[in-house]
């Protein structure tokens, strides 16, 4: 069962990683970077759910929901600004200009 899930996350962390390759190419490091980061945080999230459940638990479902959702958190990380976005710096409110 074990080695199914390990399976199942590694391909499951690879779909997303190759998804967001395609698809935000721009904003993202290197296809390689994107693709092992995905594929360890999916491993990493199948672990941890693995061992959050307990040995008794029995779903699979389980644990590749753990798995999708850590390495959609890693992919999220690797995230940059969109190109052409500058946000233009804001003092607080109600603060006062320093005289310097």
């Amino acid at each position: 069962m074990l080695l199914i899930e390990a399976l199942g996350a590694a391909l499951l962390g690879l779909a997303l990683s190759g998804l967001a390759v395609r698809l935000l190419a721009r904003r993202l490091p290197s296809s390689r970077t994107v693709l092992l980061s995905g594929t360890s945080g999916a491993l990493f999230g199948a672990w941890l759910t693995d061992f959050a459940l307990g040995p008794g638990h029995t779903t699979v479902t389980a644990t590749l929901l753990g798995a999708a959702l850590v390495s959609a958190v890693v992919l999220s990380l690797l995230l940059r600004p969109a190109p052409g976005q500058r946000r233009r710096t804001r003092r607080a409110p109600f603060s006062l200009p320093s005289g310097g």
